[in-house]
Formats: C-alpha cells, structure tokens, sequence
C-alpha cells in the first residue's frame, strides 16, 4: 500500500489517494455504497481529486529541477543556523532525505516558543510531527533517536516548496539567532547565552 495526502505537493487540503496491489486484503474502515469497488464509502469530492490530479502532474513535471532548488534553500538555512545558533542541532540523516524538510532542535528553549516568535515575524514552521502537533508529549520519534530531552522540547520542523524564496529563508535566517538568544534567557533549563 502506498498514501499520500494531496496538501503534501499543493493539491487542496483534505484529499489523498491510496495505492493498493492487486491481492492485498483491504477492510475499509467505512462501510456503506459501493464506490471504490467496496473500499470506501461516501460520495469522492471531484473537485479535489481533478486537483490533486493536476497536483500530481506539476509534481512530476518540476521534479528534477524541484529537489535541486530545495536542497539549496534548505542547506542554506540550517548550516546558517547551525552556525549562529550555539548549541543547535539536525535531526536525522544528513544525507538520506527530503529536500525539502529539515527538522532541528535549539536546546534549552521550548519548540513553541520559538514559532511564536516566528509568527511574529510572519515565518511559518512547525513543532513536532504533524500527527503529534496536538499533544506536549515529546516527540518518541526524536526520543528513539536519543535526542536530548533538552533539545527534543526545542524541535521545529521547516518545510519548504518551490514558492519559497531566498529572501524567505534570508529572513528566517536574520531572526532565528535573536529569537534563540532571548528564549534561552527566559528558560527554566539552566543555559544562558552569554
């Protein structure tokens, strides 16, 4: 089986598609009609599968060039990070990823925070996963991967697309320091920046 939510390549939000291989057993969690062959009830919303159709189809077509693009954006944003915020990390594979997603940790300041100040600025990231977004649990992703429970509560997730700009990552990459540098002495965690 495969999914994917159409929001993901800029397709409206709230529809998907779901890749089954001929002979997998599927139970639909929704019984009733018979669109789908059985497998999900209720009328498709038309609209949104003819966009997220053309979703797929910009996908393809912008690819290549895609991928190279937000490999830079995001390189250049979290080595400027790295650099101009002490005690900042990445989280996951350096090398094996998506091109467009960095998830880093700021220890010693809270991940809400630090995008509340963000929002300030009109930069728009995200704290934990996006299933766990809801909750204040620390992230068991981050924790399996032995993050410090110092910088899992500092974790932000930037995601980027091909709308984004340098100038963006430019002006996320002039506040973050200063928005790190006054949460830290705010904290309960006991490391000041001096």
């Amino acid at each position: 089986m495969l999914s994917l939510s159409g929001h993901k390549l800029h397709a409206p939000k709230g529809v998907g598609a779901l890749y089954v291989r001929r002979g997998t057993r599927f139970y639909p969690y929704i019984i009733g009609g018979h669109q789908e062959q059985g497998r999900r009830a209720g009328t498709e919303n038309v609209a949104s599968i003819i966009g997220l159709g053309k979703a797929c189809e910009l996908a393809k077509e912008y690819l290549n060039i895609e991928a190279g693009y937000l490999s830079r954006l995001r390189d250049k944003l979290q080595n400027a990070l790295l650099q101009r915020c002490p005690d900042a990390r990445i989280n996951g594979d350096k090398e094996n990823r998506l091109p467009n997603t960095t998830n880093m940790s700021f220890e010693y300041v809270e991940g809400e925070a630090i995008l509340l100040r963000l929002d300030e600025f009109g930069i728009c990231a995200s704290s934990g996963s996006a299933c766990t977004s809801s909750s204040l649990q620390p992230s068991h992703v981050l924790r399996a991967m032995g993050i410090p429970f110092t910088a899992i509560h500092g974790s932000i997730r930037f995601s980027l697309s091909r709308y984004n700009t340098e100038s963006e990552i430019d002006k996320v990459i002039e506040v973050m320091p200063d928005i790190i540098k006054e949460l830290r002495t705010l904290s309960p965690y006991g490391k000041k920046e001096v």
